[in-house]
């Protein structure tokens, strides 16, 4: 027992050194490439001199950069390699990108591919839609809850239980999961429900050679997915869904 205890301690400080990394990374975006360290700082929540010490071990791992003109941090080089290396590795993330702008260009929406990491949706993929009053995105790499959002509820309705015990319990301990996914199965889409604040999010399962691999998902606001231009935007999300599954190899009856 103390040598559990011990391994256990042992591991805590670590497993926070690569939390707080992974934050500082995550920090950025397309709409905020440059932080400050004091942007940097603030969405630690940990003092200055503790994020300028991550800030400068991820710069001698070329994961940042430091622009001395402008006193901001941007992503390294190193990210770059590994970003062809994740796609290297999810090549349905390059295979999905012309639907995706196809389904955005049909919408007017925001879409989004989300893959399954073992317990929960990942995104992988999303295409802001910029024509519209407001924008709507949602980082990659963001975990979705099972649940509630729509592609996990995807997920329940299209996983096969032995593939995926964590659904399985879910759907064995709630009444209203199973009836929600019963309605995924009769529509060929999910809902998010209840809507996060006032966004409504539509996701349909995508195959590979019969499988599901992914979800492909459209999000607006409450208002552009209300009554008629939901059915809409849920016949043109299920078109592009079974265009892409054909396109990996599945036939869509």
């Amino acid at each position: 027992m103390a040598g559990r205890v011990e391994e256990a301690g042992g591991e805590a400080p670590a497993i926070q050194t690569v939390q707080r990394a992974a934050t500082i990374l995550q920090a950025f975006s397309a709409s905020r490439p440059r932080l400050t360290l004091t942007e940097l700082t603030a969405d630690l929540k940990i003092s200055r001199a503790t994020a300028h010490r991550y800030a400068r071990a991820l710069r001698a791992a070329n994961l940042l950069r430091f622009d001395v003109a402008t006193a901001t941090y941007t992503l390294g080089p190193q990210i770059l390699a590994m970003e062809a290396a994740a796609r290297a590795a999810l090549p349905i993330v390059t295979a999905a990108e012309p639907y995706l702008d196809r389904l955005m260009q049909a919408t007017n929406l925001t879409t989004v591919l989300s893959v399954w990491n073992g317990e929960a949706p990942t995104v992988v993929r999303c295409m802001d839609n910029t024509t519209g009053d407001v924008r709507l995105s949602v980082r990659t790499g963001s975990p979705l809850d099972l649940t509630r959002s729509a592609q996990g509820r995807v997920f329940c309705a299209y996983l096969p239980s032995t593939q995926s015990p964590v659904v399985a319990r879910q759907l064995r301990g709630s009444a209203s999961l199973r009836a929600v996914v019963a309605q995924v199965l009769r529509d060929g889409y999910a809902v998010n429900s209840p809507e996060d604040f006032g966004v409504r999010v539509l996701a349909a399962p995508v195959y590979e050679h019969g499988q599901v691999v992914a979800a492909l998902a459209v999000l607006g606001t409450d208002a552009a997915l209300a009554g008629a231009a939901q059915a809409t935007a849920a016949g043109h999300l299920v078109e592009v869904a079974g265009e892409l599954s054909e396109g990996l190899g599945s036939a869509v009856g």
